[in-house]
């Protein structure tokens, strides 16, 4: 999505993932049958400034777009990633998605189409936005077929200018913006088979999207988050945030602190539901199961949280590790399986220079 015209001189890409409170990088090489992981890195919006990066009402980043190169500078630095081929992600809450339903025609005649159905569609006026679109249904010919399903991202100049200056600032060849739920399902999804539910349970909101042998069918954000969680914990037991944070990740809402599950188990049963309408509403619409679903994002490792999931959904429940199938020192394999769910949009998007 939104490639930028630029020839391949390196078998080596960043993903870049500027999130709500901290920006991680991912450095991968090779080609599709082996791929290295060569460096990674992040910083924390508290370890460098007092706001976050970016929060869920506000689509374009908070800081400035010297701030953010300057802590993207600091993980260059202290990573020592040389590299500056890289594609950034852009928040799903950012990115317009809509599914439009064209009448069979040829692949000439479907832009102008799109154009047209895009007005209808997109809450701001066509000017301020790009559009990328993609065919999920059907096939564009001369022949008399059945009709089209076509998947129409949008994402506002503002943002795409925001992350052309920061790459500019940063000395990074930008190679491509693309949206969260793409490097999700590209970093997670290995089988192309069957209908996977992506759960990404972010600082500041939580993504489920639907994705059906490989092609994302339906994408919903809510502001049910991981922040959400700690500052629920902070007020029930009158603790500090920090405190909060470290018993939520110690404790979860397994078995080993019953006070802390009991206080946390509301907000997930409130997550768990919007999954499971989400999941209702595929059904009904499609008649399809969801026949699995993969936690990823900062909160997903948070213990009892697989099982509980799994017992509430009634499905099958994985945690995300989008390293499974890149090769690293073995000495890394604990320390990855630890980030490796809040770092899949990273690596999704460094999968996407080497495609």
């Amino acid at each position: 999505m939104f490639w930028i015209p630029f020839k391949k001189a390196t078998k080596k890409f960043l993903g870049i993932d500027i999130g709500t409170t901290s920006i991680k990088i991912v450095e991968l090489s090779g080609l599709r049958a082996r791929i290295k992981l060569e460096n990674y890195g992040e910083i924390g919006a508290p370890m460098f400034y007092e706001k976050p990066f970016r929060t869920f009402e506000k689509s374009t980043l908070l800081l400035s777009n010297q701030d953010i190169a300057k802590a993207i500078g600091v993980i260059f630095k202290e990573a020592k990633i040389e590299n500056r081929d890289a594609v950034f992600s852009i928040p799903d809450f950012s990115t317009f998605f809509t599914f439009l339903e064209l009448p069979p025609m040829t692949q000439e005649e479907i832009p102008s189409a799109v154009q047209f159905k895009a007005r209808q569609h997109i809450p701001l006026p066509l000017s301020e936005v790009a559009l990328d679109w993609t065919i999920i249904e059907g096939e564009a010919s001369n022949q008399k077929k059945a009709e089209l399903k076509i998947l129409l991202v949008a994402v506002p100049h503002e943002v795409i200018n925001q992350y052309q200056e920061i790459a500019r600032l940063s000395q990074i060849r930008l190679l491509a913006l693309e949206a969260e739920v793409f490097g999700l399902a590209r970093s997670l999804i290995k089988d192309k088979k069957g209908i996977i539910a992506l759960v990404d349970i972010g600082a500041q909101s939580t993504t489920i999207s639907i994705i059906e042998k490989g092609v994302l069918k339906i994408t919903y954000s809510f502001d049910i988050s991981g922040n959400e969680l700690t500052r629920l914990l902070s007020k029930s037991l009158n603790i500090s945030y920090n405190k909060a944070e470290e018993l939520k990740r110690r404790h979860g809402i397994g078995f080993s602190e019953m006070q802390i599950g009991r206080i946390l188990s509301p907000l997930i049963d409130l997550m768990l539901s919007e999954i499971g309408k989400i999941s209702q509403n595929f059904y009904q619409a499609e008649g399809k199961e969801i026949e699995k679903v993969i936690l990823a994002g900062g909160s997903a490792l948070l213990p009892g949280l697989k099982e509980y999931s799994s017992d509430r959904l009634k499905k099958t429940v994985e945690i995300a590790d989008p390293f499974a199938e890149i090769f690293y020192p073995p000495v890394l394999s604990q320390t990855l399986k630890e980030i490796g769910p809040s770092y899949a949009i990273a690596v999704g998007m460094a999968l996407r220079g080497l495609e």
